[in-house]
């Protein structure tokens, strides 16, 4: 089969498309035709490695896929999205049956491959964490990327009032899932943010960016709200000065949705599979429901995995950017 392979850390960019063998079939496992696979920044990470987890060398790259069952414990030929531990970007990948999960026929591949992270990671942070009210406000930081779109969609899901902060040009996406008040990302935002709220603040801050925006972004938290960081695709990593966590009497929280999958030391990815499930299973009922409308920015083929990654560096991308090893 073809698939982008890492044999040592490296550049993104250096990877290289090879033929090489299917993987095999463990226990409790589907092997899937791939039809698409999501690109995101923290790839790179991976395939540097650079992320908390490292798969061993060599290894196929990608964690969310959306393809055909050809072999396993679901009935062949049925279309599932998947989260993978890795072995996306190729033209068949396996994934543990418990995080497989059927598809509507009118879903559209490509489309499907949000959820497998970008929804759930936003409806995690949400749902789990901050608890936001129907009628608050919630600030979503990298509005337009594919974990900020969703975050976008959730929070109106769950009745919540948005600003969304995004750069130029990608605002218009921003209004039509909701977003009432839309901020420049190149524009400092606290006083507009106060404006918005009547100077009482979000209840909620959904940080994907981390880096100088973390603390700007601290400051617009209203009385017991909570920022939730779930990445930093703006720059550095952050750090929190205590007394005012205090003073503002608000709170930081983490969200790692691959703790949830079974990426996390420990693995416990059997121990969450019921919550993961029930999430997955919300997340579509408000997909039928038209509350939740994926974005798919391109779609390149397995080839064009440069091109891909390229949309990501130079933040043109609205929604997801996708692979289509199976064209």
């Amino acid at each position: 089969m073809r698939a982008l392979v890492c044999e040592s850390w490296r550049d993104f960019d250096a990877l290289e498309v090879k033929d090489i063998p299917p993987p095999p079939l463990r226990p409790g496992a589907v092997r899937l035709a791939v039809e698409a696979a999501g690109v995101s920044f923290a790839t790179q990470l991976v395939v540097a490695g650079r992320y908390q987890r490292k798969p061993p060398l060599p290894f196929v790259p990608g964690t969310e896929v959306v393809g055909r069952v050809l072999e396993g414990p679901l009935p062949a030929g049925t279309r599932v999205f998947a989260v993978l531990d890795w072995g996306g970007f190729a033209e068949q990948a396996v994934a543990d049956a418990i995080h497989c999960v059927p598809i509507p026929a009118h879903l559209p591949h490509e489309a499907a491959v949000a959820f497998p992270i970008s929804y759930p990671t936003a409806a995690g942070a949400l749902l789990w964490r901050a608890k936001p009210a129907p009628g608050e406000w919630v600030l979503v930081l990298g509005a337009a990327g594919g974990v900020g779109l969703a975050g976008v969609e959730v929070a109106r899901a769950m009745g919540c009032r948005v600003i969304a902060r995004a750069g130029a040009g990608k605002h218009a996406a921003l209004a039509a899932r909701g977003a009432e008040v839309i901020l420049d990302s190149a524009q400092p935002f606290r006083e507009a943010v106060r404006a918005a709220t009547g100077g009482a603040g979000v209840a909620c801050v959904l940080d994907t960016l981390g880096g100088p925006a973390f603390d700007e972004a601290l400051r617009c938290l209203g009385d017991g709200g909570t920022l939730v960081s779930i990445g930093f695709a703006g720059g550095g990593i952050p750090t929190v000065a205590a007394n005012i966590l205090l003073l503002k009497n608000i709170g930081v929280a983490g969200f790692n949705w691959g703790a949830y999958v079974g990426w996390s030391p420990g693995d416990g990815r059997e121990a969450h599979a019921p919550r993961v499930r029930a999430l997955w299973a919300r997340l579509l009922e408000w997909w039928e429901q038209g509350r939740l409308t994926p974005e798919i920015h391109a779609r390149f083929p397995l080839e064009g995995f440069r091109e891909a990654m390229a949309e990501l560096r130079a933040r043109r991308a609205i929604g997801r950017v996708v692979l289509t090893p199976g064209a």
